[in-house]
Parts: C-alpha cells; structure tokens; sequence
C-alpha cells in the first residue's frame, strides 16, 4: 500500500498576493491602511520580553476583560481565537457533524468551503440574487448548519438584521454562524440576538478595522453553552493558542476606542468618496458595507485592468470564477493612495 493512499488531501485557499515591494500600493488583501492606535507602540515597547519563557494564560484574561467590557457580555459568552479563521475552523469542526449540509452562499468568502473539504463536512452552496442578495428562504430547509458572511465578502453588500434574525429564528436545530468581519464598516452587528437565540454564534476579528491582521486575533460571542463546546474542543486541540504579545496588544487595541472609530470612519469617508469618482469612470458595483468595494466596468474586462494596475505597482484582487470574473476587488487605502489608483484608472480607460 501506498502511504498516500491515507493522507487527508485538500485544495488550501489561497489569499491575496503578498508582493515583497514595500513601496507598491497595496489593496488586495483588505487590511486596514492606517496604523495600530498609539497605545499599541507603547505596550509593546514597554512588553518584558523575559516573560516569553513562560506559557501564556489560556484564557487570554486581558484581552477577554477588555472584549467584554466593550461589547457588554459576560466571558461566557466569549471565545478567542488565532484570527477569526481560526475561531471559524474551530466552529466548523465542532458544530457541523451532523452528516446534513452545511448551508453558505455560492459568492462568498473562499475559506468556507476549504474547511467543510478538510473536516468532510457535507455542503451546499446557496445562489445570490442577481444582485448578490441572499435568498433567505434557501436557508429555511433541512441542514446541519448555517454560516452566512455580513457584509458579504467579495461583494461588500450587507444583509439587514431582520432577514438574518428570520434565518436563525428559522433553524433551531442548527447552528448558525453569522461572519462579521467588515460589520464596523457599515453593517448592523447580530450581537444584540445573542442571548436571544441559543443557536448564533457571531465571529468577529481584530485584522480589519483595528488594523492588527499581524497579530492575528480573532473572536466568536454566543450562547455559554455554544462557547462552551467551542473552548472544550479547542482545549482538546491546543491549550495555549494566544500569545502573551497578541493578548497584551489586543487589550490596548480595544481600550482605544477612540481611536479605533475615528479610523473606521475615515475609511468610510474615503469609500463614499471613490464610489462617486469609480462611477464617473464608468464603473459599477453593489453598494458596499465595506472596507472594500466590489467593482466592474462597462468596457474593460477586469482581467485586463487588474494586469494593467498590477504593472504599475497597485494591487487589487482578481478571481476567475463564475458569476465574478469581471469585477475587481478594490480595498480601500488612504486618501493618497486611493486618488493614485483612481489616476491610473483614468489612464488605463483612456488607453483602451
């Protein structure tokens, strides 16, 4: 017998280019374009490095305090994790064993499906809309578990609560996982449904709009009881996931609150702004909730304007898959490094 034979094989996702290029622009990957708060550079130059001999604390208490604090629940109802990739890998693999398929859009945030393949988890992709809305009654049949990204991922549109309530109010027996990586952007958080339903879990992450994807911190709220399966089968995998650096930094993260708004809202700002000059060019997208904006235009094929933009040194994303083959994926940068974009734009229009 080959060994082969038994290997567990599987497809990874695969992310946004990391050029090696500091000085290209880079909007393919949706990190925030600002740095961490002030507060952040002082904790960690003020870190004790002797104390990285030790284990770290399991429970990552700071940071779970300061998580707490903020969004007001009880540390019961919080798990963190290793970036919200992490925290939703776990989720899968303790919440989906039911034998029954696992519900996520067909247009959506391309780990999914990577997870349900590696845990062979059964699944089935459910249609948006021509406009890339969820249909909720898609979600209203028999399933072992619901996971549904709010605002969307490429798309950037968001769904309103009520619609989301209806699909968990809709599926008792299942859990159902609402993504929440872009709601600071514009979208309505299900956290306020927590203690409501017994079956939401709502993740969230620290790598977008508190600008910390390097540290890789993430987090799910939920029911204690949802919490409780999550902390037992991550316990049951690795007991120290959370390094002392990423739960001292987290914390501050989350105590500069002020900070962290006035951030999110120059992204905003920004957003709205090139979403005026994208139409003048021409373009058009969903009407995005996001720190992204998903873009195609009239004329020029997005392969072609993404291969151009790539040779200028700005970075967008690109998918060749159905339904999505002809729009781009446009982070949102800063001021400058947007009006750079926007220039080039303009050159690449008017030379096609």
């Amino acid at each position: 017998m080959n060994w082969e034979e038994n290997v567990r094989k599987v497809t990874p996702y695969v992310p946004g280019e990391q050029p090696d290029d500091i000085n290209v622009i880079k909007l393919n990957t949706n990190e925030c374009p600002y740095p961490p708060a002030p507060g952040i550079k002082e904790k960690a130059e003020s870190f004790e490095y002797g104390r990285l001999r030790l284990y770290p604390d399991t429970e990552a208490g700071k940071l779970a305090d300061a998580l707490c604090e903020y969004y007001s629940i009880g540390p019961e109802q919080l798990f963190i994790g290793v970036g919200s990739d992490d925290v939703l890998a776990m989720a899968f693999l303790t919440f989906f064993n039911s034998g029954k398929p696992v519900f996520f859009p067909d247009i959506t945030y391309s780990f999914y499906d990577v997870w349900a393949e590696l845990y062979r988890i059964p699944y089935e992709c459910k249609s948006l809309d021509e406009k890339f809305h969820i249909k909720k009654e898609d979600y209203k049949k028999e399933n072992g578990g619901i996971i549904i990204p709010n605002p969307n991922a490429p798309t950037g549109l968001a769904e309103p609560l009520k619609a989301l309530e209806d699909i968990i109010a809709s599926n008792p027996g299942s859990v159902v996982i609402i993504d929440e990586a872009y709601v600071d952007f514009g979208g309505e958080s299900c956290l306020p449904l927590i203690d409501k339903y017994d079956n939401l879990l709502v993740v969230q992450t620290f790598s977008k709009s508190r600008a910390l994807a390097g540290l890789r911190i993430g987090f799910a709220m939920g029911n204690p009881r949802l919490i409780g399966y999550l902390k037992d089968a991550k316990f049951s995998f690795n007991s120290y996931t959370m390094n002392m650096l990423s739960v001292e930094l987290g914390a501050e993260a989350v105590r500069n609150a002020d900070y962290f708004k006035d951030t999110v809202n120059k992204i905003i700002a920004t957003r709205e702004r090139i979403k005026g000059e994208l139409l003048e060019l021409g373009f058009t997208f969903p009407d995005s909730k996001a720190n992204f904006i998903f873009a195609s235009h009239e004329k020029i094929p997005a392969k072609i304007i993404f291969q151009e933009l790539r040779k200028r040194g700005i970075y967008v994303r690109y998918w060749e898959k159905p339904r999505i083959d002809n729009a781009l994926r446009i982070t949102i940068g800063t001021d400058e490094q947007m009006d750079v974009l926007i220039k080039n734009l303009k050159e690449i229009i008017e030379k096609e």
